[in-house]
């Protein structure tokens, strides 16, 4: 601290308060409007400052050595509250910002000892341009790395590890803050520096070891996906050859079937006649793909599916009520019927694997409501079934489409939910059909 009267104290107290919620909320989403955060902030600043600078003039010492843990803990909790973030990642943040707090402290400090013999301005404008650099940095270079990490810390990282994380990392910050370190040893510059090094490599290391297992997480959805399209792709195969072997058949059986009906009428034998015509449109009508609804595409995926099924003696409960024109994209409405169900028919499959005598059902329900899409998917399951964070874990699924599922969901703002209800497992869906297609 290099000292000066009360309005020096007061200039040094705004611009650190100023840069540290700069800085935080380059990183950080309010939880408020612009406008209304813009507000909050200033009043804690005015709060927190005049206190300070009144302590700052009654008893300058203890000021010196206390405030800045004081106002900058006030600001982490006041900081939590505004956020929109979870608490153990704004705390994340947080530890960020207060490592590039120290960084403009320090060089504020240590620029006006070093080159200016300890001008009280030339600390004050180094503070001012290092902030405007870093945020600058921050705006331009990592707000979208920080905003991707955020996504993956909150949804893949434990907190035990990014508790441990952030500990260290304001040990370090702590260390390099200590107002008590004297000022004159040229060993103090170099455990300053040292310091900031290994807590900015740390913090640098552990960025970059989040951000991994993200994007290996964002690859194995990726290659999810990929499954997804070969299974549906295989459905269709499957359509596609079912019904030309259906039509060969019928052609190469037409001839045998045109003589028959040439022997009864020659016979005169119309109660005959009319018995082999029922029975053939019996046959005809077995090899052709299975009704369910009007909407083409979501009647093969489905027709497909329940063949697959029924294959492997499972019930089947269909309560299909939408039309051909639903203008939701078919690429989406498939994306989920066919993760949903090719789930429901491997959790059938893993229940008979354990050979304990359960009836296994599938029953799956959609229905359109106003501007509304309903899907409720209803299965047996395994007792033991487990969700993590709401999703039920890919050892339950067979690894395929629940995030193909939620993320086709969030893209026409749907709610959705997963359960296990006592070995029966349930999926629900309500979401939007865009104004601008309907």
């Amino acid at each position: 601290m290099l000292g000066g009267p009360v309005y020096i104290a007061f200039i040094r107290y705004a611009i650190s308060l100023a840069g540290v919620i700069l800085l935080f909320t380059r990183m950080s989403v309010s939880r408020f409007s612009r406008k209304k955060t813009i507000v909050c902030y200033g009043c804690f600043c005015a709060v927190v400052i005049i206190p300070a600078c009144i302590w700052y003039v009654a008893d300058r010492e203890s000021c010196v050595r206390i405030v800045a843990f004081a106002m900058y803990i006030c600001f982490s909790l006041f900081a939590i509250a505004m956020s929109s973030d979870s608490v153990y990642l704004s705390v994340y943040k947080l530890a960020l910002t207060f490592y590039l707090l120290a960084v403009f402290l320090i060089g504020g400090l240590e620029t006006a000892i070093i080159f200016f013999d300890r001008n009280i301005w030339a600390d004050i404008i180094t503070r001012v341009v290092l902030i405007l650099l870093m945020t600058f940095f921050i705006e331009k270079r990592l707000k979208n790395s920080i905003k991707g990490f955020s996504d993956y810390v909150e949804n893949e990282v434990d907190k035990f590890s990014v508790a441990v994380m952030i500990i260290s990392l304001l040990f370090g910050i702590g260390f390099i803050l200590n107002p008590n370190i004297k000022d004159a040893a040229p060993y103090r510059l170099y455990q300053i520096i040292t310091n900031f090094m290994l807590t900015g490599t740390l913090q640098f290391l552990m960025f970059r070891f989040y951000l991994h297992i993200g994007i290996e997480k964002e690859y194995e959805k990726e290659n999810q996906l990929i499954q997804m399209n070969h299974r549906l792709l295989e459905r269709q195969l499957e359509l596609l050859e079912e019904s030309v072997e259906s039509g060969r058949r019928l052609r190469h059986d037409v001839r045998h079937h045109n003589a028959v009906i040439a022997e009864y009428v020659r016979r005169e034998q119309k109660e005959e006649l009319l018995q082999y015509l029922k029975e053939y449109d019996k046959e005809a009508e077995q090899g052709m793909v299975e009704m369910i609804c009007a909407n083409t595409a979501v009647n093969n995926i489905l027709s497909a599916y329940t063949r697959k099924a029924r294959n492997e003696n499972i019930r089947v409960t269909l309560d299909v009520g939408i039309g051909r024109n639903l203008t939701i994209p078919n690429i989406d409405l498939v994306a989920i019927l066919a993760n949903a169900y090719e789930n429901a028919i491997y959790a059938c499959m893993e229940v008979k694997k354990q050979s304990d005598g359960r009836d296994c059902f599938i029953h799956l329900m959609i229905k359109r409501k106003n501007n509304k899409l309903i899907i409720f998917c209803s299965n047996t399951c395994r007792v033991e079934t487990e969700l993590k964070n709401g999703q039920p874990k890919t050892e339950f699924t067979g690894g395929v489409g629940v995030s193909s599922i939620i993320k086709t969901a969030e893209k026409y703002d749907g709610e959705y939910d997963f359960k296990n209800d006592n070995g029966v497992f349930v999926f629900r869906l309500i979401m939007n059909i865009p104004s601008a297609l309907r």
